[in-house]
């Protein structure tokens, strides 16, 4: 156990930011996942702009890398491009 007050609050904050992060990541990832399952394209094009918008946050936060959140924006957005062609 931790001695020092600094290293107590250090553990704190360490739990909370894990806790924050996890709770977050999870809900994108079910974000992405419902966004991946539509079919019509009115309904997910503005899914998308949502989900983009979060997706830029995480990776401004550091929640997930920002490398992660522009590859996933993309995937996305082809996903999206494509309902109306088929």
């Amino acid at each position: 156990m931790a001695n020092h007050k600094s290293s107590i609050k250090r553990i704190r904050q360490t739990k909370t930011r894990n806790e924050r992060n996890r709770y977050y990541a999870k809900t994108m990832r079910n974000a992405v996942r419902n966004l991946r399952k539509m079919e019509n394209k009115e309904e997910a094009a503005e899914a998308y702009k949502k989900v983009s918008a979060m997706l830029d946050k995480l990776g401004r936060k550091g929640t997930i890398s920002k490398n992660k959140a522009a590859n996933l924006k993309s995937k996305l957005a082809k996903h999206v491009n494509k309902l109306g062609v088929a």
